[in-house]
């Protein structure tokens, strides 16, 4: 590629690192009646949720996660007339990434740091608030912000994973808490982003932390009492010794030979369960995503360069025991951040035999490939790259990837689509049997991968075994700027899961963007990281209807009808992984309370509050210093330390203090106050004293206050 592809992907990663018609009236439903027991959510609810479309009774809308509401009541001819109803303040900068839970005319939500609001679902109005009281130096062990994405709720009770590795128990009328159980070892660097679901009396919740040398699983939780049903691992413990869990036999028979004998895998080997999980109601399984391998780098976390199973793999097992039914790996020897933690949605589609229906798993993961699977057996009915990647030349016949030697990167950088933010990443997709489409949040980030040359000797906080440093220039060039601001692509693909091509597409102005939802309306809705919340026709991707919601839209929207009107509604919020870290472009300077529920409904007059918050001092608070070694030593620890959260070369969207204004990095003894003292622990930003010597600490100060004083400052 071009040398500026080259060094913008360079500089990214510094980040971590037959449309066919639709019915026009809502079927006759109506929310149940309230019963003696507040949110009186059954199996039989759950089950029957497509049936009751006034609600949105669980993250994906139904088990199968279709994201398609049969509400059309807002349909092609009138979605430009939607205002807002109301909105509700989140009172958080931080990501916001839940979709609401609406049940019995309530509306459960979440925001950062885990709190849980109920609020009136017509109104707006409060109810309670839950906050769990979250140690704040948590969230060094949140690779990718300290968000959450919903609730479930079950007979009365709401569940919740809360960022340090709880999963409660809350009295859904009052918020109180009826039970709390740590599903993690609290002294690894596990978290909990992803919201629970629950199967017949079972939640189930899996964990986060594979950039640091965790070992991943999924666990089943009794709903009523919180004692633990069962445990499925993803990667073998480090003697491959039975551990009386669900997992043991898989291991035993298919997946211990997948790993070899030696390597960093051996401290854990990543595979965290943090986003997808869905319930076959037809084949009794729950199917699972699971996540990258730790470190990233194979050659250092297995040298043998086996498969490792079950990392980067659709899984399915019992719902009842957990026990191992089938598997599909994506990305054998994951090496790249590949994932395949992203939406897994079910659907019937006519590839059986004859055309006839066929129950089946779709996926979008990261790594670019679009998969379509028999939810039976897990065989791979097709797989298509679903946008541009150039780590392999494609799919052989058994459906693995064919790579490029290249991308088994060593010392030197590759260049490599998609990067570690995915293809598609955690937004969640959508899929409508009226057009038989999939709607993918898709993306193009490059990433500059090579191996880390320090990770055994000088580890640090984020050390996945990848040089984030590699190719990036001390100083910020202008045309690197000007590369991340508007090089960067995003786009939404309606893709065809039976001939696995795309029918429309929209093009963004970056990436990043929202959750998808689709109705039986016709209608497609998704947010934009730029903020907007937009409405497009589901056959033709024709845009019918935009809305400045003032925040970043990146969450999964929802619907639901309430006294005959029906409401659209998303959670905004700055934050997580690529607007924390790659802030050019959106230096909006945010004040502390900026993440909302938005609800809309037809003739809508309400208004969303502009942000009246003074602008942040852009200038330096100290003046320049430092010779060409401090400053390429403050790169480095820069890059393997802090990009992840403050920003490639340290220019932040505003969710997180951009450090090139700070008043700290105006003294060197300020600024250790922070890195080394850790006098900001409780606002999240602990001490870095056993990964970074005091003279790291002050050439990281070099090099941000050299960033200040850039003439490419991103203004």
């Amino acid at each position: 590629m071009k040398p500026l592809h080259f060094a913008a992907a360079a500089a990214v990663s510094a980040l971590l690192l037959t449309a066919c018609s639709s019915p026009t009236e809502t079927p006759d439903v109506e929310t149940p009646p309230a019963t003696e027991k507040f949110a009186n959510v059954t199996a039989e609810r759950l089950l029957n949720a497509a049936e009751t479309p006034a609600e949105w009774l669980t993250y994906g809308g139904t088990y199968d996660e279709q994201r398609h509401s049969l509400l059309a009541k807002v349909d092609t001819g009138n979605v430009a007339d939607l205002g807002v109803a109301w909105t509700y303040d989140l009172a958080t900068a931080r990501g916001v990434e839940s979709t609401p839970i609406v049940v019995d005319g309530v509306m459960y939500v979440t925001s950062a740091w885990s709190v849980v609001y109920a609020l009136d679902a017509k109104t707006g109005e409060e109810l309670w608030v839950y906050d769990p009281d979250v140690d704040r130096a948590v969230g060094v062990n949140a690779c990718c912000d300290v968000v959450n994405r919903g609730v479930a709720v079950w007979e009365g009770k709401l569940y919740v994973g809360i960022i340090d590795g709880r999963l409660e128990a809350l009295d859904a009328k009052t918020g109180s808490v009826i039970w709390s159980k740590v599903t993690v070892d609290q002294s690894m660097a596990y978290t909990i982003t992803g919201a629970p679901r629950v199967v017949d009396g079972k939640v189930l919740i899996g964990n986060g932390g594979a950039e640091f040398a965790v070992r991943g699983y999924l666990s089943a939780y009794d709903a009523d009492t919180g004692d633990m049903v069962w445990r499925f691992y993803t990667t073998p413990n480090a003697n491959k010794q039975p551990d009386g869990v669900a997992s043991d036999a898989a291991f035993e028979s298919i997946g211990n030979v997948t790993w070899g004998d030696t390597g960093a895998w051996k401290a854990g080997g990543g595979g965290t369960v943090w986003d997808s999980i869905v319930y076959d109601t037809v084949n009794d399984s729950v199917i699972f995503g699971v996540g990258n391998g730790s470190p990233w780098n194979q050659t250092l976390r297995d040298p043998a360069g086996l498969d490792n199973l079950f990392l980067s793999s659709i899984v399915a097992v019992d719902a009842d025991t957990g026990a191992y039914k089938w598997h599909y790996q994506t990305t054998p020897g994951e090496n790249w951040d590949y994932t395949a933690t992203q939406t897994i949605i079910l659907a019937n589609l006519p590839l059986g035999e004859g055309g006839a229906d066929r129950r089946i798993v779709m996926q979008a993961p990261k790594n670019g490939f679009f998969y379509v699977l028999d939810a039976t057996s897990g065989e791979l009915i097709s797989g298509k790259g679903y946008v541009p990647q150039n780590w392999t030349t494609g799919l052989d016949d058994n459906g693995r990837p064919i790579e490029i030697a290249a991308a088994r990167y060593s010392d030197v950088p590759y260049e490599q689509l998609p990067g570690p933010l995915g293809g598609h990443n955690w937004h969640p997709m959508a899929f409508s049997p009226d057009t038989g489409l999939a709607y993918i949040p898709a993306q193009e980030i490059p990433q500059a991968y090579s191996t880390d040359p320090r990770f055994a000797d000088k580890p640090a906080k984020w050390n996945t075994g990848a040089d984030f440093a590699a190719g990036v220039p001390p100083l910020i060039p202008g045309e690197v700027v000007t590369f991340l601001r508007s090089g960067l692509k995003g786009r939404l693909i309606a893709w065809d899961p039976v001939t696995q091509e795309p029918r429309w597409t929209v093009e963004h102005d970056g990436p990043w963007n929202g959750g998808v939802l689709s109705t039986a309306g016709g209608v497609v809705f998704q947010g934009t990281l730029g903020g907007e919340f937009v409405a497009y026709n589901a056959a033709t991707g024709e845009r019918l209807w935009g809305w400045d919601v003032k925040s970043g839209a990146a969450s999964g929207p929802g619907t639901y009808e309430i006294d005959g009107e029906q409401y659209v509604t998303i959670t905004t919020g700055w934050g997580s992984s690529y607007a924390l870290a790659v802030g050019f472009g959106f230096e909006r300077k945010l004040p502390p309370s900026v993440g909302k529920v938005v609800t809309f409904k037809l003739g809508g007059t309400a208004v969303i509050a502009d942000i009246d918050a003074p602008l942040i001092e852009r200038t330096p608070r100290a003046d320049g210093f430092g010779s060409e070694t401090q400053l390429a030593d403050g790169l480095v620890n820069y890059a393997r330390n802090c990009a992840v959260c403050h920003g490639v070369f340290s220019v932040s969207s505003g969710a997180l203090p951009d450090l090139r204004w700070s008043d700290y990095s105006g003294s060197e003894e300020l600024w250790k106050s922070v890195v080394t003292d850790g006098v900001l622990q409780s606002n999240g930003m602990v001490s870095f004293a056993d990964v970074l010597t005091p003279e790291d600490v002050e050439a990281i100060r070099a090099y941000v206050v050299a960033q200040a004083h850039s003439p490419a400052d991103a203004d």
